[in-house]
């Protein structure tokens, strides 16, 4: 009898042993989502929450266990071992974590946390995305976590206010969108944040960079050129930013300013500062223009900008031209020439009538820098560019490239081949390196011999 025959002979009834199975295996994933949520919500009047936030893990596991243990019995429930582990591990995720997407926060190998709907869930790992098995009980579940999340740095989802940008505790970066806007239910998006920061090594491990390009990285940023960092979504802007700020000396004052505080700079003296949203009144928003003006009042010696959006990007070239040498910004572009474009964009959005050729002008004389960053197709992340301005050519922004990496294909495993090199021209702003009393070597401007 052939595979079609089998299929119309059975009933309608009749899935086969592999759906009953995972119909079983759903029955036995509800029945202990319902005993967990029972016993989730009986142990919230059982024990003492602040005392359990304070306890150490040891003793934690065992006032819960115990309290578990309690409830079972009044419940007449026998679990085996092994699946009292889990209940009490899950429900302390509830009363102190972030509920199911715990394993996941604490998985290091996990770069971000993508939330369709509480029971699709997709995480990457190393450029890819893949389906998790993780999920939420319901929407109800979902959207309890998220707004735990944002009331954690005195935000706010509701149906009035259905966005948020949140942070984690460790820096990660958290969006949460909700219905009505997002029509399927809750969605979340979870950038995590690398417990022990990347280095410029890492990125010459990585082959992010060369050795070669990390000295006038190093170099320019001592020297206190303005940076611009410029790429698309998830290329690494802000790790990028990150390693950048690193090179900064230690006895120099940083104000940073930020839509969802995530920079995670190493050095001791940072006044950090971050945007807040109105209130339920439409009241009191505080945007980054804002906290870039007040910025220029703190004294600061460098400034750092997340990710320059709107009209403080007029403020930022005004600052920038005003003494405050050094500053470094991201800002979401797929070239230099579109990032000098839509910094021009941002500047007009101010709302103050510059003539174009005068807003450029401001561009040529802040921005010494850009850097062009990218992720490709197997999921690694380069400097695709390293380009200096070098000032206006008519009603144009001259750039030059000084490094670049060089596409050259794909290999069996689809990984992408390719080299970073060098354009040859020495940069206009080496004149400034040596007068800050920074050296570099002659031959690392020296150009690429072509194959």
């Amino acid at each position: 009898m052939g595979i079609m025959a089998r299929i119309r002979e059975r009933t309608p009834g009749d899935r086969g042993p592999l759906a009953a199975g995972r119909s079983e295996d759903l029955k036995k994933e509800n029945a202990f989502n319902e005993l967990k949520a029972k016993i989730h919500f009986r142990l919230i009047n059982l024990l003492d929450l602040s005392r359990l936030s304070e306890a150490e893990d040891k003793i934690l596991q065992e006032d819960l266990r115990r309290g578990v243990d309690i409830i079972l019995a009044e419940e007449n429930q026998a679990l085996p071992l092994p699946e009292k582990e889990r209940l009490c591990k899950e429900i302390r995720d509830e009363l102190l974590g972030y509920g199911p997407l715990e394993p996941l926060l604490h998985d290091h190998t996990v770069n971000d946390i993508l939330v369709n709907g509480f029971d699709q869930i997709f995480v990457e790992r190393k450029g890819k995305l893949e389906r998790s098995t993780i999920r939420f009980n319901d929407n109800a579940h979902l959207l309890k976590i998220i707004e735990k999340i944002a009331s954690g740095v005195g935000r706010r989802v509701d149906e009035s206010s259905p966005m948020v940008d949140a942070r984690l505790p460790d820096g990660s970066r958290v969006n949460a969108i909700i219905p009505p806007l997002a029509l399927d239910g809750p969605a979340l998006s979870i950038r995590k944040f690398a417990r022990d920061p990347i280095r410029i090594s890492n990125l010459i491990q990585f082959n992010s960079i060369t050795q070669e390009i990390a000295m006038v990285l190093e170099a320019m940023v001592q020297a206190r050129l303005n940076i611009l960092i410029s790429g698309g979504t998830g290329t690494g802007k802000t790790t990028f930013l990150n390693v950048l700020s690193s090179f900064i000396p230690n006895d120099e004052r940083i104000v940073t300013i930020e839509d969802s505080a995530e920079l995670q700079l190493q050095q001791e003296h940072i006044v950090r500062l971050e945007t807040r949203p109105a209130n339920l009144e439409g009241m009191g928003e505080i945007t980054q223009r804002e906290l870039v003006k007040n910025a220029l009042r703190m004294r600061p010696d460098r400034i750092i900008l997340g990710e320059v959006r709107s009209g403080e990007a007029l403020d930022m070239l005004q600052a920038m031209n005003t003494g405050h040498d050094g500053s470094l910004a991201t800002i979401h572009a797929n070239s230099p020439r579109d990032a000098l474009t839509r910094l021009e964009t941002m500047v007009s959005m101010a709302g103050l009538n510059i003539p174009d050729k005068a807003i450029r002008h401001q561009i040529s004389s802040a921005v010494d820098v850009v850097i062009q960053i990218a992720r490709l197709s197997d999921g690694s992340r380069k400097m695709m560019g390293l380009h200096e301005i070098i000032g206006m050519e008519g009603e144009v922004i001259t750039v030059q490239e000084i490094f670049a990496f060089e596409l050259m294909g794909v290999d069996e495993e689809r990984r992408v081949k390719g080299r970073f090199i060098t354009t040859g021209i020495r940069p206009k702003f080496m004149k400034r390196l040596e007068a800050m009393g920074v050296q570099l070597p002659p031959q690392v401007f020296r150009e690429t011999a072509r194959l």
